[in-house]
């Protein structure tokens, strides 16, 4: 009967080639520095003598049989099944005496960062939330062999194949393999649930910022209070309760204040005549721009443009006395 096809035989064509890069990355509050990730085999009845590391080393076995002895306490290796040794761990490995072995390794180096751990707006404490606890449950994890249930061996996989592809985002690919072969390790024996809650949003605040974005970048065409509920799936009542709640105003007014305010700036930094300016901000033409700038501003575009201008003029003019001042003394 043949056998069956190795999954990881790709990665015998360069068995270290991931060893070959300078794989550095900042994870949470700590820095992580990829000493080795690789395939390799132990032929018949191979012993690898008692040794130590001072990182962590990571130990799959997607091939053959043997045993590692970790201490002075023996446990058997099989296909699927992964250990972990930590910094100072002493441990030796054998191959079965009929059959070689292969093992994925990792080791990783695992530095603390001196960082302040204020929350920020970007979603990093969930990160670093995140990372300590990982690194809290390989520094506790216990000294023994497991199944590897989580599917972390075929990361290695991932990250070779991203190396091979090298397109753009292949060291972003390689980074998140790592990652995953930790989490997946730590969650053997980690909790079952996250231990900290992921903040949820408000969503009618939520909801008030998408559709607010939806109007500043289509305000200049014939947008409608249902077009922009539908966009968001929600009923044109509850978005209209939403303007209510977040700004204090219905929908229509949020929008044509926003095109006055485009068009005020318009004003100050277009040659074009009023009616253009109008038709390009959403207005249905210069009468009824007239008609709302008149009673929103309290003057015509043309008014408001010149008083702008004054304003500009006898700023520069203070500024220049000013300046004539100085230079006086």
């Amino acid at each position: 009967m043949a056998s069956k096809p190795f999954p990881y035989q790709l990665m015998e064509d360069k068995m270290d080639a991931l060893d070959r890069l300078e794989l550095r990355f900042r994870w949470g509050s700590y820095g992580f520095r990829v000493l080795r990730c690789h395939l390799t085999s132990f032929p018949p009845g191979k012993i690898i003598r008692y040794h130590k590391h001072s990182e962590f080393e990571f130990h799959f076995i997607p091939r053959g049989n043997g045993v590692v002895r970790i201490g002075e306490e023996p446990f058997e290796l099989r296909e699927g099944m992964f250990y972990l040794t930590g910094p100072g761990v002493l441990h030796e490995q054998q191959a079965d005496e009929q059959d070689p072995m292969y093992e994925l390794c990792l080791h990783v180096d695992i530095i603390p960062l001196d960082e302040a751990t204020t929350e920020d707006d970007w979603g990093e404490l969930w990160e670093r939330q995140e990372a300590e606890q990982c690194v809290q449950a390989l520094q506790q994890f216990p000294l023994r062999t497991f199944i590897d249930q989580h599917q972390a061996m075929p990361w290695f996989l991932h990250a070779y194949r991203a190396w091979v592809e090298g397109r753009p985002g292949f060291y972003s690919s390689i980074k998140q393999a790592i990652i995953q072969i930790m989490m997946r390790t730590a969650r053997i024996t980690g909790p079952t649930e996250a231990p900290f809650a992921l903040p949820s949003r408000n969503l009618n605040k939520h909801r008030f910022q998408l559709a607010v974005q939806y109007i500043q970048d289509n305000y200049a065409s014939a947008i409608t209070l249902q077009e922009v509920a539908e966009r968001l799936h929600i009923s044109v009542r509850q978005l209209q309760r939403i303007f209510q709640e977040q700004h204090d105003c219905t929908f229509s007014v949020y929008l044509e204040n926003y095109r006055l305010s485009r068009v005020c700036a318009a004003l100050l930094e277009d040659t074009l005549p009023i009616e253009q300016i109008a038709l390009d901000h959403g207005f249905s033409g210069s009468n009824y721009l007239y008609y709302v700038f008149k009673k929103k501003i309290g003057m015509t575009p043309k008014q408001y443009k010149q008083q702008k201008r004054r304003q500009t003029t006898d700023s520069q003019a203070a500024a220049l006395a000013g300046s004539a001042e100085i230079m006086k003394r």
